[in-house]
């Protein structure tokens, strides 16, 4: 009956499978090519990794004549927003290729590459770079390279990500030099990782080849300012000066910035009035920093005053602008202004984004609880809206925490249909409540089907199945996960954190039981 079960399942879901292929390839040829992007992603996010490939069913649902810039640039865009795995999409891409209408876009290698360096297979991205250099080298932008630089900063060696941009030199088109413009990709990479030592060292053994600008010494003012060091970005600003560097208004809001993350919002206000008195114009990023600094002050009657004073200055306010009042508010604990700020929003057509929505979430978890929680999470999902990871994470461990978790496994649900494949911090929450709640069942399901996308389950993770499945005897949904996992690591880069599977001991004792 087991059996059976079973193979009524896999009935099912290739039925369903074959459902959504077909109908996706009917909405295509019967709509006029009115592709439905979501749909295709969700396609090529569950296909099975790397068990099949995938072209014969990108063929077989994608048209010929669907192929274009827009559609490749729209899916791989939708495919980084669902954290899909990267080797999927950079097949998709490649499928692209072979039709002779397309024409790649810088704007798609970008993506294609930032997908593959977000999941660490820089085996993969530089295979794209050198084969995007010997067929359309104009397509290697800066901000290719700006991707490349920053992800192997993060993640690997300063000698590696000086190796890296040697490499890249080469890589330009012929008769393109390597200038000021990728000197300052190079510093950015350790800025915005707050490697300053690696970016002061950079910077002082090219500083001769290359000819700094007032954007290289705001860049590395940026530095120290993600760092958090208002003593070492007043320095620089003055070495700066010395130079012979004039600020602008990338100057001046960086140290705006500074000071008001500081707490410091008079301090602020004071470079506001130094940028005026020399004609250096704010910004409407200039006046939202100012707005989030009155905040963090708990000044919320200024902070709606230099709101309120936009259309003054000629601006008009943005959803950056309203979330920084919104902010300000929810600080204060002022839950109801918040609410009617996204009232205003709609009023004046202004779409609430995924910080809208993590701000109000986080002041009604410390204000109304979980039903004012739960009546803006289900006016979200109305919307068909799937927020980033960060409010992922913060609204499963929410759920989790209050034993809510029949809204935890549902909001996962609605992440996994929506062709979304949930951070693994998320996934961690989440198989911990369920497991510990005796619910081994719906966590070996979303283990399973994290899997099957092609992402890694993280070592904790599968440690928390492991010792759950073992109590209740399940060994052979033990043994499924671990084939699956190593399946994967075959295809995949190795990772820090990543389930590496039982042992093999523990496999002789599963397989003998």
């Amino acid at each position: 009956m087991l059996f059976l079960g079973r193979c009524n399942q896999l009935v099912q879901a290739t039925t369903q499978q074959l459902t959504l292929l077909l109908d996706v390839s009917f909405r295509f040829y019967s709509s006029d090519l009115e592709f439905d992007i979501k749909k295709i992603t969700k396609i090529i996010n569950d296909h099975p990794f790397p068990d099949k490939p995938i072209h014969p069913t990108l063929a077989q649902v994608i048209p010929s004549v669907a192929i274009s810039s827009s559609f490749v640039e729209n899916i791989l865009g939708r495919l980084f927003a669902t954290h899909c795995n990267g080797v999927k999409a950079y097949e998709f891409f490649k499928f692209s290729l072979q039709f002779p209408q397309f024409s790649p876009t810088s704007d798609a290698v970008e993506k294609t590459l930032h997908i593959l360096t977000r999941m660490r297979h820089f085996t993969k991205a530089w295979d794209l770079i050198d084969e995007i250099h010997k067929t359309h080298p104009s397509l290697i932008s800066l901000k290719s390279m700006s991707i490349m630089l920053s992800r192997i900063a993060k993640f690997r060696s300063f000698e590696e990500t000086l190796e890296a941009f040697e490499k890249l030199e080469d890589k330009l088109p012929d008769g393109k030099l390597f200038g000021t413009d990728e000197f300052n990709l190079l510093l950015r990479a350790f800025c915005t990782q707050r490697k300053m030592k690696e970016a002061k060292s950079v910077f002082n053994r090219l500083y001769s080849r290359f000819s700094p600008t007032t954007k290289t010494m705001n860049i590395l003012l940026l530095g120290f300012k993600e760092a958090g060091d208002v003593t070492s970005v007043e320095l620089f600003y003055h070495e700066m000066i010395r130079r012979g560097f004039k600020p602008d208004v990338v100057t001046y809001n960086i140290r705006i910035d500074c000071y008001c993350k500081k707490g410091r919002f008079l301090d602020g206000l004071r470079l506001l009035e130094e940028m005026e008195q020399v004609n250096c114009f704010p910004t409407l990023k200039t006046i939202t920093t100012l707005i989030h600094g009155a905040g963090i002050a708990k000044n919320t009657n200024k902070a709606r005053q230099i709101f309120d004073e936009l259309p003054k200055r000629k601006l008009l306010p943005d959803s950056g602008a309203y979330n920084a009042l919104m902010t300000a508010y929810i600080r204060s604990g002022d839950v109801k202004a918040a609410t009617r700020l996204m009232d205003e929003m709609e009023e004046n057509n202004l779409l609430h984004d995924t910080v809208t929505f993590h701000t109000m979430f986080l002041g009604l978890m410390k204000s109304n609880g979980i039903d004012g929680v739960l009546e803006l999470y289900n006016k979200m999902i109305d919307r068909n809206f799937v927020p980033k990871t960060p409010t992922v994470l913060m609204l499963m461990s929410f759920f989790c925490k209050k034993r809510k978790l029949d809204e935890a496994f549902g909001f996962w649900n609605y992440l996994i249909e929506s062709g979304y494949c949930p951070h693994s911090h998320a996934m961690d929450v989440l198989l911990k409540s369920l497991c510990s709640h005796g619910r081994e069942e719906q966590a070996f399901e979303c283990s399973v089907q994290i899997l099957e996308k092609g992402r890694q389950l993280s070592n904790n993770s599968f440690r928390v199945l492991e010792r759950h499945l073992s109590k209740t005897n399940d060994d052979d949904k033990l043994m499924k996960l671990n084939q699956m996992i190593k399946k994967l690591q075959t295809a995949l880069p190795a990772s820090k954190g990543h389930a590496i599977g039982i042992s093999d001991s523990n496999q002789d004792h599963a397989a003998s039981m």
